[in-house]
C-alpha cells in the first residue's frame, strides 16, 4: 500500500481514538501516547506513517482536552492545568461554550503555524547534530540536573540522580543475565505509567487509600450549547477576533522556536504575558485561553520536530515523554546508534506527513468539539468509567512489555513504574527527570562510578 495512503489511514485512526481519549479528564499524555505509538511502530508501519499518526494523536487530544477543562472545570490533561482559572471564570458567568470555542480555535491555528516554523529552526540546528549525538551521555545527565532543579522536587530530584541510575542499571543487568540482552521499551513504559500505577498501589493499600479516596461523587453543571455558525465546519478565524488571532500567531511563533522548556511552563508564561495586556476580565480570559491552547499545540509540535530533525535523540520534555517512541523503540528505532525518524526521513517528509497528521486531526476533532462537546461530555460522565480506561492502558503496557522480553520484561516494567511513580508522587521527581536519568544511566554508572 502507498505510504501516503497508509499515513492517512493511521492519522484517521489516531484522530478518532484520541479525540475520544481527550474527553477523559486527567488522561496523561505520556501514559496514553507512548503505548499507542509503540504499537504502531512495532507493527511495522512506515516511519512517515508513524509520524503522521503521532501528529494526529497529539492535536486531536489537545483539542478535545478543552472539553472537560471548560465545561467541567477539570483539567483534560497536564497541559490544560494553567487554563483552569480562566476557564472557571467563564463557567461562573455562564459562558463555558465560548471558552471552549476560543481554546480549540486557538489550538488549530497554533498547530498550523508551529509545523513549518519549528521545522525550519530544526534544519538550522541540525548542523550541531553530530556533537549532541557523540556526547549524549553527559548531555542527558546535565539535562537531568537542569530539569530536576526546576521541578517540584528540586533537591530530591538532583540527589536521586545517581541512586536511580544505579537502580535502572541494576534492573538492566539482571534482565541481561536472564535474557541475554538488555531492555529498553520496558523502562520507559514503566516510567510513563508510574504515576498511574502508583494510584493503583495506593488504592490497594489500607494505609495509602485515604490519600486518594473520595467521600462523594463530583457534581457538574453543564451549560446548554449555543451554535453561532452555519454548517458542520466552523471557521476558526471567525471564532477568534483579529486581536486574538494575532496573539495566537505571535505566541505560537515564539513557542515554535523553543525545545528545552516545559510545555506547561510555556503555556502559563505566554498566557500571563498576553493576559496582562488585555483589559476586562471577559476579554482577558477568552484571549488567554485561545493563546494558551495555541501555545500548547506549538510547543508539543516544536519539541517533537526539533530534536527529531536536528539531533535524533530526545532532548526536550515532549521528546522524553509522549514522543519517546519516535526516538527509541527497539529493535525498530534506536538512539544508540541513532536509527530513527532522524535518519529515515528528510525535512520535506516531516512537513508533508506532519501536515497530513494535523489536517486529519483538525478535520476530525475540531468540528466534533465545536458541535458535540456537551453531548460528548454527558456521554463520558454517564457511561465511561475512568478506571476502565486506566485498566485498558495498563493492559496495553503489559502486552508491549511482554513483547520485548516476556515475564522478565513485564516484571521490570512494573518495578520501574513502582519506583518512578512513588518518587514522582511523594518527592516530586518528575517523569522528565526520570527519562533523562534512564538515558544517561549508562554514562553515569561508567564515568562517575567507574563500573
Amino acid at each position: 500500500m502507498d505510504v501516503v495512503l497508509i499515513s492517512i489511514v493511521l492519522a484517521v485512526i489516531a484522530g478518532l481514538i484520541f479525540t475520544a481519549v481527550g474527553l477523559i479528564s486527567g488522561s496523561d499524555e505520556t501514559a496514553v501516547l507512548v503505548p499507542a505509538t509503540l504499537i504502531v511502530v512495532l507493527l511495522g508501519a512506515p516511519p512517515e506513517a508513524v509520524f503522521a499518526f503521532f501528529m494526529s494523536a497529539v492535536l486531536s487530544k489537545h483539542l478535545t482536552h478543552a472539553i472537560p477543562t471548560t465545561l467541567m472545570g477539570v483539567p483534560g490533561d497536564t497541559t490544560a492545568t494553567p487554563m483552569l482559572d480562566h476557564a472557571n471564570f467563564m463557567r461562573r458567568i455562564g459562558l463555558p461554550h465560548i471558552a471552549l470555542r476560543k481554546m480549540i480555535s486557538g489550538g488549530v491555528v497554533g498547530a498550523f503555524i508551529a509545523l513549518p516554523i519549528s521545522l525550519a529552526f530544526a534544519v538550522f540546528l541540525s548542523q550541531f547534530g553530530d556533537f549532541f549525538q557523540e556526547n549524549s551521555g553527559i548531555i542527558f545527565t546535565l539535562a537531568a540536573v537542569l530539569i530536576g532543579y526546576f521541578s517540584k522536587g528540586r533537591w530530591a530530584s538532583i540527589i536521586l540522580i545517581i541512586p536511580l541510575a544505579l537502580v535502572i542499571q541494576g534492573l538492566n543487568l539482571i534482565s541481561t543475565n536472564i535474557l541475554g540482552t538488555g531492555l529498553s521499551i520496558s523502562f520507559f513504559l514503566g516510567i510513563a505509567i508510574g504515576p498511574m500505577f502508583t494510584d493503583i498501589l495506593l488504592a490497594s493499600s489500607a494505609s495509602g487509600r485515604a490519600l486518594i479516596q473520595r467521600q462523594q461523587p463530583n457534581e457538574y453543571k453543564l451549560a446548554p450549547e449555543k451554535k453561532s455558525w452555519s454548517g458542520y465546519f466552523p471557521n476558526p478565524f471567525k471564532v477568534l477576533t483579529k486581536k486574538q488571532t494575532a496573539s495566537v500567531g505571535g505566541t505560537s511563533f515564539l513557542a515554535s522556536l523553543t525545545f528545552a522548556l516545559s510545555p506547561v511552563g510555556m503555556t502559563a508564561l505566554m498566557g500571563e504575558i498576553v493576559g496582562s495586556r488585555v483589559k476586562g476580565q471577559y476579554k482577558k480570559s477568552t484571549t488567554s485561553l485561545s493563546t494558551m491552547n495555541g501555545v500548547t499545540e506549538s510547543t508539543y509540535i516544536a519539541e517533537t520536530i526539533i530534536p527529531l530533525v536536528a539531533f535524533g535523540i530526545p532532548l526536550s520534555p515532549v521528546a522524553i515523554g509522549p514522543a519517546q517512541a519516535l526516538f527509541n523503540a527497539p529493535p525498530v528505532f534506536t538512539t544508540e546508534p541513532v536509527h530513527n525518524l532522524h535518519t529515515l526521513m528528510e525535512p520535506m517528509d516531516f512537513l508533508l506527513y506532519g501536515l497530513i497528521g494535523i489536517i486529519v486531526a483538525a478535520v476530525i476533532a475540531y468540528p466534533f468539539s465545536m458541535n458535540f462537546a456537551r453531548k460528548a461530555t454527558v456521554l463520558v460522565l454517564k457511561h465511561i468509567n475512568q478506571e476502565a480506561i486506566i485498566a485498558m492502558f495498563i493492559g496495553v503496557v503489559t502486552l508491549l512489555a511482554f513483547y520485548e522480553g516476556g515475564l522478565v520484561s513485564v516484571t521490570v516494567t512494573f518495578a520501574m513504574a513502582m519506583v518512578g511513580g512513588l518518587l514522582n508522587r511523594f518527592l516530586g521527581v518528575g517523569i522528565g527527570v526520570q527519562f533523562m536519568i534512564f538515558y544517561g544511566s549508562g554514562w553515569i554508572v561508567t564515568a562517575l562510578l567507574g563500573m
